[in-house]
């Protein structure tokens, strides 16, 4: 994977696909680019994909914190202009989500779409998982065992009723891929203060007209599933889509069910931006 200098900082990134619309793909907290590679093979077909390590995580260098949602929405658009894409179909899961938004708000005439997975607008209430997800959460800090470790990502990040008919060695071997690098405290602690700094449902208003996709996983431990159904509320004519099955790594869980969705998503924003361009 290639490096862009953002400011002060190497962000390490990746570009797949053939020519076709761009897409930016944004991950979460403490999360590498690399996870995206379940939805990968059926988005680049299509479409130009560009994903990336946040600051701090995998290849990217670690800039003093803590961070800002304002930044690393910059580090997305830093990207774009390096990448000389005026525009793209901006994509975020869980932190990511809260990226995009911020990109969204911050240098809409750069959006071409939002796609809102397993995310929320912030708020004390919203920044609370369920108890379940903060246990499990708590475990993945604290456990020494790297199999214990896995065990209890696992557990937060997939239903019960999924582990129990999946082949678990092929789930934890992709999360230890994903997960098995440790991560400086000081950079998690710098994403999570993003995190609770995060708020943007007074202003989510401004995006009507905005094609936007807002993706909820039913069986969510660390997102709430209701501020999926906030968050489509909020964003005037946002389309829900429900994965009642799905917790919050629903593109590992259904990543073919994740990628239609996306294309469609696309396809209709592309439609309608080619009809206006047409009309005027």
């Amino acid at each position: 994977m290639p490096h862009v200098q953002l400011g002060t900082f190497k962000l390490h990134y990746d570009v797949v696909g053939r020519a076709g619309p761009p897409v930016v793909l944004i991950m979460g907290l403490t999360v590498p680019g690399r996870s995206w590679r379940s939805i990968l093979p059926a988005l680049q077909a299509a479409h130009r994909v560009a994903f990336f390590d946040h600051r701090g995580i995998g290849g990217s260098e670690a800039p003093r914190g803590p961070y800002s949602m304002a930044q690393m929405a910059g580090d997305v658009v830093g990207l774009m202009d390096h990448l000389g894409w005026a525009q793209a179909h901006v994509v975020g899961l869980s932190m990511g989500g809260m990226v995009a938004q911020h990109v969204a708000l911050n240098a809409r005439n750069r959006v071409r779409s939002l796609a809102l997975l397993a995310t929320h607008a912030g708020g004390w209430q919203a920044r609370l998982p369920q108890p379940k997800g903060v246990f499990h959460f708590i475990q993945t800090q604290l456990l020494r065992d790297r199999q214990a470790k896995l065990a209890a990502l696992s557990n937060m990040l997939f239903p019960q009723d999924f582990l129990a008919s999946a082949e678990r060695n092929s789930v934890r071997q992709g999360l230890e891929e994903d997960f098995g690098d440790p991560v400086p405290k000081t950079v998690l602690l710098s994403q999570y203060a993003a995190i609770q700094r995060h708020y943007t449902a007074d202003k989510l208003a401004r995006l009507k007209g905005l094609p936007t996709l807002v993706i909820r996983p039913g069986q969510d431990l660390l997102v709430r599933p209701d501020e999926s159904d906030r968050l489509a509320r909020l964003i005037p004519n946002a389309r829900l889509v429900r994965f009642d099955r799905c917790g919050h790594a629903v593109t590992r869980q259904d990543p073919h069910g994740v990628a239609a969705e996306l294309l469609a998503h696309f396809s209709d924003a592309d439609r309608a931006l080619g009809a206006m361009h047409a009309g005027a």
